[in-house]
């Protein structure tokens, strides 16, 4: 799909889906026809970097 427009929402979603669920990068991009680079570069873009993860789940965990 050479020069396809996708949604932020879109790629986020590919991202969550490798990153929160732990589904490889190809299964992802095989099911939603993009290719790996995609969402490599979508990962780059969206990913939240682990500081900011292990602040959210210690705000979670206290709010609980």
């Amino acid at each position: 799909m050479s020069g396809a427009k996708f949604t932020d929402e879109f790629k986020r979603d590919a991202v969550a889906q490798v990153e929160d669920r732990g589904y490889p990068v190809r299964e992802v991009a095989e099911r939603l026809g993009v290719s790996t680079k995609s969402i490599y570069t979508w990962q780059k873009l969206f990913s939240r970097p682990a500081k900011v993860i292990q602040e959210v789940d210690v705000l979670i965990v206290t709010e609980n």
